[in-house]
């Protein structure tokens, strides 16, 4: 299920109306849980089973970690175990057998080795690391295990976020279910306009753009130089709105029903180096490789050479869990690369120098431009079209003559100018400023319009595959 299908809207509304209908918290966590889990088994009901493992297994682990004389580490290692061996067999199997096979061939071996052809289930990279970050917790002492299954169950399941992020940690959302929570407590305009920002994200940008994108990397030898830079910068500007659309519809349906997620995308466009862009793009998984791997490989706290070690292991395995394909691999590293190039001219180029000055002034638009080359690698799939979208970026050196016209330069600008304003607060005062009737009128003519201008299409939003 969609939220901008037109199922999610009597979903959501029944949900709500419930939800705050009930007294007590517990029958509350008891209805969303059911809600939750119908939301996922509108996709496919067999793979709930995987949650309700995952979920089993950690709430269990979290208790044996506290008793007096635990076996922690053991205790944590069934809970990686599990966990790790889901999502490992369901995502990466078939890619290792594939590699492997394709190496034994290179080597001159002829192996008769079929693929498993397993389904990914939707959110399996999401609620991993979000029930993993639980488990970890615990072991830590940072957070105190639950006793109720349910409220685990209702933490890894709770549907906003559950196929998509944004990635939730247990010491993040556990301690809200401690506070008894009231519907005028909800700030409902606030929710309300950020859902129709992501909405208007989704639907009426990444969907429009979806076709001309898809079109390009199914054959990009047929397209020119300039139709292979604009479908570059589309997917940039497509990945961005579907992504943070989905965020924004996730955090706008939990505020409504009362929870705070987290932040998960901060205007990355606008960020001057790739240092600052990982903390503004993704923040909740960029956050979670941070604490839960990078940091306690030694993080920065060994030599140089050790801290390079360290971003390119948590950065090639960022792009690893973003899926099964070396691409992603080498997407990874490639950006490890680059925040190590950049800790290094951090280090070497003083404050002082005109430099500096001279990076300051180029970093928004070369970090851009970086971000936007990176995602060709990102986006194209097999090594011929990989190669030959690269080089139509890269080298300038395209076969086929076709483009999708100077046309698209509008479009950008229009994009540009819709995106400044938001990230500068543009419209935000006047909103606030309507009374509730004018602002449900003005918010309905803002759905409708939405409604008109999206794509006739529903695309299933991009990170499903993740």
């Amino acid at each position: 299920m969609l939220f901008t299908e037109l199922r999610f809207l009597p979903f959501f509304v029944l949900a709500f109306a419930v939800h705050w209908l009930l007294r007590r918290e517990s029958w509350r966590r008891a209805w969303l849980l059911v809600c939750s889990y119908a939301f996922y088994a509108a996709w496919e009901p067999r793979f709930l089973l995987l949650i309700i493992a995952s979920t089993l297994v950690d709430w269990y682990v979290g208790l044996r970690l506290v008793r007096p004389g635990a076996r922690k580490r053991a205790w944590l290692g069934l809970s990686l175990v599990v966990n790790l061996g889901m999502l490992g067999t369901f995502k990466y199997a078939d890619f290792f057998l594939d590699s492997t096979v394709e190496f034994l061939r290179l080597a001159g071996f002829e192996p008769h080795v079929g693929t498993l052809a397993l389904i990914l289930p939707v959110g399996i990279s999401f609620y991993t690391f979000q029930t993993l970050s639980y488990s970890i917790d615990v072991y830590r002492g940072t957070l105190a295990p639950r006793k109720s299954l349910l409220d685990v169950a209702f933490f890894v399941a709770f549907f906003p976020q559950l196929v998509a992020g944004p990635i939730v940690r247990a010491a993040e959302f556990l301690p809200q279910l401690d506070v008894r929570r009231r519907l005028a407590q909800v700030d409902v305009r606030a929710a309300l306009l950020l859902f129709l920002a992501g909405f208007v994200k989704k639907a009426c940008i990444s969907d429009n753009l979806a076709p001309a994108i898809d079109a390009f990397y199914a054959a990009p030898a047929k397209y020119d130089v300039l139709g292979a830079w604009a479908a570059a910068i589309y997917y940039t500007i497509q990945i961005y709105c579907d992504f943070s659309g989905y965020s924004d519809m996730a955090i706008a349906c939990g505020a409504l029903l009362g929870f705070r997620l987290p932040l998960n995308f901060f205007f990355p466009y606008f960020s001057g180096d790739v240092r600052e862009f990982w903390r503004r793009w993704h923040i909740s998984l960029s956050s979670w490789i941070r604490d839960y791997l990078y940091v306690p490989l030694g993080g920065s706290r060994g030599s140089r050479l050790r801290t390079h070690v360290n971003l390119l292991i948590a950065m090639t395995l960022c792009g690893l869990w973003h899926g099964a394909s070396w691409n992603f691999v080498l997407w990874g590293a490639l950006h490890a690369v680059a925040l190590i190039v950049h800790r290094e001219w951090s280090r070497r180029v003083s404050e002082a120098s005109p430099l500096r000055r001279v990076s300051a002034a180029l970093g928004v638009p070369l970090t851009f431009l970086t971000w936007t080359v990176s995602m060709v690698l990102f986006r194209a799939r097999g090594a011929e079209a990989t190669w030959q979208a690269l080089r139509s970026v890269v080298l300038f050196d395209a076969p086929g003559g076709r483009n999708f016209g100077w046309s698209f330069l509008g479009v950008l600008a229009a994009l540009a100018v819709l995106h400044a304003l938001a990230r500068f607060g543009g419209g935000r005062a006047l909103w606030r400023a309507l009374p509730e009737r004018g602002f449900a009128l003005a918010w309905g003519a803002a759905f409708a319009l939405a409604l008109a201008f999206s794509s006739p299409q529903t695309q299933p939003f991009l990170y499903f595959q993740f």
